[in-house]
């Protein structure tokens, strides 16, 4: 049987850093080494507010329940990352607050590493103490359903983002993968003036085009789409096309650019590719307006057998329930090889200082640009 063309279970450890090849006793000595090892990369990494703005330090794609283990926590501690967007929809109200109390007591229970950001003096604290920020964030209004007055109940659970649409159609506007492409529904609308009156930042992620369009033109805020690609590099539904990111900068909001198999269709990703749709992102919206929305775990894929079975579980549940996007496959895995590692936004931060992007700049992509944004849509 061929080999499947993007991250296959040979290629994962053929092709991946040496790091996510080794078990995770081994690459815990290996990392433990590395930071004793001088660095030539990106400097300013220890003293930058980085921001992943959707990630977990758990991992991500697949299903996997709170309470976190012992290596998620010290890679979540060992990452440099101030803060993430952790996703908090698991399905209508009743289960996503029960979502949110498994993470309150994660958070209870690693309170000297983990911390909830709820707002900018949240987040300026985190950094301060070096501890792992987590902001609730959404990726579907399954959970709000037609009832606007569930957004002030989350909004006072911690959640600061809410993304419209998942990749189908919802009450509030149609997904990317919606072939009628509609835009924002009435009640959408009704949404998004809700969101922008409690300061909570509407995300398009996910959203059809049309929607995305409707979603940036409605909102009175700065948006966001926390984690997606450049279609004009690698075309794919869940990616944005350059009208879209410059319609977004243009109204203040920021793009995410994700670490995941879309960025480079039929093969690899490798980290130039990510470098390659920043860099586009950099050209079409300008420096203030980019940032890393990885949609991976903080903790490394470590390529075991037990996690392919759950990762072909989860793809294949994604598959029949028809909201997998084109070209995702049980055998090949979400990540950026060479980036797979808790401190992949320093390597980022090196590869865009290998490019010739001063510190300014790489200091806004990793998150300055984020934070920025958020004081200008979080209140109180």
């Amino acid at each position: 049987m061929s080999e499947p063309p993007w991250i296959s279970r040979r290629s994962f450890v053929r092709g991946a850093a040496a790091l996510a090849a080794l078990p995770l006793p081994a690459a815990a000595t290996a990392i433990e080494a590395a930071s004793r090892t001088p660095r030539r990369g990106w400097p300013g990494y220890e003293d930058a507010l980085v921001i992943d703005f959707l990630a977990s330090p758990g991992y991500f794609n697949y299903p996997l329940d709170p309470p976190l283990d012992a290596t998620m926590v010290r890679n979540a501690a060992q990452s440099g990352i101030t803060a993430v967007n952790l996703t908090v929809s698991q399905g209508d109200f009743e289960q996503t607050v029960a979502d949110i109390a498994r993470w309150e007591a994660n958070i209870d229970r690693h309170r000297g590493v983990i911390t909830r950001v709820r707002s900018v003096e949240d987040l300026l604290a985190a950094k301060r103490d070096g501890r792992f920020g987590i902001v609730y964030g959404f990726q579907d209004t399954v959970p709000v359903g037609p009832d606007l007055g569930r957004l002030q109940v989350f909004r006072e659970l911690g959640v600061m983002v809410v993304q419209l649409t998942y990749n189908v159609r919802n009450l509030v506007g149609d997904g990317c993968l919606e072939p009628g492409n509609a835009g924002l529904s009435n009640f959408g609308r009704d949404l998004v003036a809700r969101m922008d009156e409690l300061g909570v930042l509407v995300d398009l992620s996910h959203c059809g085009q049309r929607t995305t369009a409707e979603g940036i033109a409605a909102s009175t805020n700065p948006v966001a789409i926390t984690h997606s690609g450049c279609a004009a590099v690698a075309p794919h539904p869940r990616s944005k096309w350059d009208a879209e990111l410059r319609a977004m900068a243009e109204r203040g909001g920021v793009v995410g650019i994700y670490l995941m198999p879309f960025l480079s269709p039929g093969r690899a990703p490798t980290a130039d590719d990510v470098v390659r749709h920043i860099e586009h992102a950099i050209q079409v919206c300008g420096e203030d307006h980019v940032g890393i929305g990885s949609d991976l775990s903080v903790t490394p894929i470590d390529g075991s057998d037990e996690y392919w079975r759950r990762h072909r579980e989860f793809v294949a549940g994604r598959i029949e329930r028809g909201i997998a996007a084109p070209a995702e496959d049980p055998d090949v895995l979400f990540t950026v090889g060479d980036l797979n590692s808790h401190r992949r936004m320093e390597l980022i931060a090196d590869a865009l200082a290998a490019r010739g992007h001063d510190s300014r700049r790489i200091e806004k992509v990793l998150g300055a640009n984020w934070v920025r944004l958020f004081r200008e849509v979080w209140k109180g």
